[in-house]
């Protein structure tokens, strides 16, 4: 058994987990984001109670450039206080077991490869769709992460007058709509045709960057996670409407688009980091 963290802006998940499975799960909203020491040991009294002599590792996924090998995270996304931080070290010493840190689109990907939609195939791209755009991939069955564990970042590569990420996060709905991603979800339930023609400008733009990962990386299976991919079927009928202009028909044709059925697909994926 290993413990899974999947350490976000807003919360913490703890879990442990056996072979894919959550035998048991700890939540909470993350306090005072701008004390290290307080966020810390936040995070450390909500791994303790998962951990005992049967456990083997610990993996946690973080929002931000990590370097892997030494488990030092840079400039954590939404958590002011996490410039640099040795968190494996701090974490090795605390419970005397081996850790592993990733950034958490990593294992967002890593999970949905192993458990996931994408299990069973050898070449995959995932997708976060959120506060941002992120992504991580799989090429040969392996996680691919870059020299600075920066690879997949997709989200930042330019496109039209800004980049990706400007188009395709909860920033796009604020600043076209004055609302944020969940009230325009719940007004495109609602029927309302605005939020409905929101989503169909959603789509293309998905449409676009997924175009440019097929030319960049040819997978097999991009899945499409993240908070706003719960609105998928309002935005899907327009990202295929904008993959039509991809070159090469027959690779349209092969490539599988699915979205994640499992909010806690990171957490797992954190939690095999190890293998």
């Amino acid at each position: 058994m290993n413990i899974g963290v999947d350490l976000g802006g807003t919360k913490i998940k703890v879990g442990l987990v056996n072979e894919g499975l959550i035998l048991e799960q700890s939540t909470a909203l993350l306090l005072q984001k701008d004390s290290l020491l307080l966020t810390l040991k936040q995070l450390i009294e909500l791994i303790r109670p998962h951990v005992s002599e049967n456990i083997g590792t610990i993996g946690i996924g973080v929002p931000s450039v990590v370097d892997t090998e030494r488990g030092i995270v840079y400039n954590v996304t939404n958590i002011p206080s996490w410039v640099k931080v040795a968190l494996k070290e701090i974490l090795e010493d605390e419970f005397n077991l081996p850790t592993f840190v990733n950034n958490d689109v990593n294992c967002f990907m890593l999970g949905e490869h192993l458990f996931g939609q994408a299990k069973g195939y050898a070449s995959v791209v995932g997708l976060t769709i959120g506060t941002g755009l992120g992504a991580g991939i799989i090429i040969d069955n392996k996680l691919y992460k870059g020299f600075n564990c920066g690879a997949g970042e997709i989200g930042l590569l330019k496109y039209l007058k800004k980049n990706y990420e400007y188009y395709l996060g909860n920033s796009f709905f604020e600043r076209n709509f004055g609302l944020n991603a969940r009230e325009v979800f719940n007004a495109a339930k609602d029927g309302k045709r605005w939020a409905l023609d929101a989503y169909s400008e959603f789509g293309m733009h998905l449409g676009s960057a997924i175009e440019t990962i097929m030319y960049t990386y040819d997978p097999e299976v991009v899945v499409v996670g993240g908070s706003i991919s719960h609105a998928f079927s309002f935005f899907e009928n327009a990202m295929h409407e904008a993959l039509k202009e991809f070159e090469f028909p027959e690779s349209l044709k092969r490539i599988k688009i699915l979205k994640s059925n499992n909010e806690n697909i990171a957490l797992l994926g954190a939690a095999a980091l190890s293998k």
